[in-house]
This record gives structure tokens, C-alpha cells and sequence, in this order.
């Protein structure tokens, strides 16, 4: 492949590697290293600012450990996107699917990567949120529901929503953590610590798409110990409640949706 380049492809590839990986490339044979290192510096540093804005936490809590892992970044990850507000995905994906945990790590450093890759995702989504409906409000199960784009529920180990330097957990707590992260009608982005229940729920609503709000109560009735007229009336309280924080809208679902909505019972979180 790589003798069926031309000269000018060859050469902005073996610029392009000594770059990202200078200890394994040295780079074409008429640069100079003292030019190399400037562009070395400038791709490490917009990467490095780039991931520092995005990923705050992260940053803080590897401290001197930071510079090693950009450079590991740089070297390993062919990023398939040219736009730089979607490194954080790359980024996510290189921790996911190529470093994965090295011994040093916090362990709960891909889980806190992805809240935070969650929340740059939330806020720069040109969706909008669901538009705000009194009668949702009033009456949640008398309507059809959807799970508002800009609306995530997750499930963790670790609570990664605590997690500082001041505060750096060795081992996973007994009881998972359920967070729900939404951007609001004034564009920001929130999260809320909730429970298993209402994680099931979400979460239901999530892989659903727009569903009579009755058959999501029928669903999760057989994952609860609750009798069926208090879970009916957490669920009034809790999709009201979701309905003014623009988490939750109303509107009819297609046919489509309809016949791709899933019939099987609901499982409890894992």
C-alpha cells in the first residue's frame, strides 16, 4: 500500500508520524528536529487544552500523570473525525477500546471519562429540548411519553458525580450509582442522582422512543416490589416531576415506532 503512494502522500505521512509518535518516527529526512518539536508541541498542547476543557475532572484527578496519557493518545488513537469538538468521542473510545485500565489508573477513570464525555455531548447537541406542556404536568400517564434527546440515564460503578481530588474511591461502593444528565430549556446541563426505579424507567423510555406512559408502568411492574397503585403513583410523581425539568415531552408515535417499540419485560439494572 504504501509503495502505490506518490512522493508528496509519503512525505506527509512520515511527517504526520513523527508528530504523533516521535520516539518511534523521526520524520522525514530533510526536516529539521528542532521544527518537528515546534509542531510536536502544538498538536500536544491543542489536544491537551482541547481534552483539559472537556474532560476537567479527569484532568484534575491524573495531575502529573496527564502528559503521558495525551501522548499515549496522540500515538495509538487514529481519530476518524476532523472536527475538534468531537475529540471527546475519540478520546472516550481510546480509553474504552485501546488503553483500556493500566495499573496506575484510578479504576474509576473510564467511567468518570464517559459522565464527562456525556455532559460536552449534552451541551453541544443541536437538539432541543421537549417544549414545556402544563397538561404533561398535570396528568403524565394519560399521555403518550418520549425521553427528550438531550436526556441521558446512566449507570455506574463508581459515583462518578463525586469524584475529586479530595475524593478518589479505590474500590466500588456495594450499591451501583444512577444519574440522570439532561440539558434544560435554558441550555444547561444538569444532573441528578436517582434510583434504581427510576433508572428502569428512563432508561425503558430511552430504548422505547414514544410510548403510551400506562404500558411503561405495565413494564416496570414486574421489576418492582411495589403493588401496582403506589408504583402508579411514584410513576405520576416522578414523570410530572421529569415534565417540568424538560426530561420527558408528549407526542403521538408513528406507526414505526409503534411496531419497533420492545415487548418484553423489563430486566433490573446490572
Amino acid at each position: 500500500m504504501a509503495d502505490e503512494l506518490r512522493p508528496f502522500q509519503r512525505l506527509r505521512q512520515a511527517f504526520a508520524a513523527a508528530i504523533r509518535d516521535p520516539q518511534g518516527h523521526a520524520g522525514p529526512d530533510a526536516a529539521p528536529q528542532e521544527r518537528l518539536q515546534i509542531y510536536r508541541q502544538l498538536a500536544f498542547n491543542n489536544v491537551e487544552s482541547f481534552l483539559a476543557t472537556g474532560f476537567p475532572v479527569v484532568k484534575a484527578v491524573l495531575g502529573d500523570a496527564r502528559p503521558a496519557l495525551i501522548c499515549d493518545f496522540l500515538r495509538r488513537r487514529r481519530c476518524q473525525t476532523p472536527y475538534l469538538f468531537e475529540l471527546g468521542e475519540e478520546f472516550l473510545a481510546y480509553l474504552q477500546d485501546e488503553r483500556g485500565l493500566n495499573k496506575d489508573d484510578p479504576p474509576f477513570l473510564i467511567e468518570l471519562a464517559h459522565y464527562e464525555w456525556v455532559e460536552l455531548a449534552l451541551l453541544i447537541d443541536e437538539a432541543s429540548p421537549p417544549e414545556e406542556n402544563p397538561e404533561l404536568v398535570e396528568e403524565p400517564l394519560a399521555h403518550t411519553i418520549c425521553l427528550s434527546e438531550l436526556a441521558s440515564p446512566l449507570a455506574y460503578r463508581f459515583p462518578v458525580h463525586r469524584v475529586s481530588p479530595d475524593f478518589l474511591p479505590a474500590a466500588p461502593p456495594a450499591e451501583p450509582t444512577f444519574l440522570l444528565v439532561y440539558r434544560d430549556r435554558s441550555d444547561e446541563v444538569n444532573f441528578l442522582e436517582i434510583g434504581a426505579g427510576a433508572y428502569r424507567l428512563l432508561d425503558a423510555l430511552q430504548q422505547a422512543g414514544p410510548i403510551e406512559a400506562g404500558v411503561i408502568l405495565s413494564k416496570t411492574a414486574s421489576a418492582s416490589d411495589l403493588d401496582r397503585e403506589t408504583l402508579r403513583r411514584n410513576h405520576q410523581e416522578l414523570l410530572s416531576e421529569l415534565a417540568k425539568l424538560s426530561v420527558i415531552g408528549a407526542r403521538a408515535a408513528t406507526e414505526r415506532e409503534i411496531a419497533l417499540a420492545p415487548n418484553a419485560e423489563l430486566e433490573p439494572p446490572r
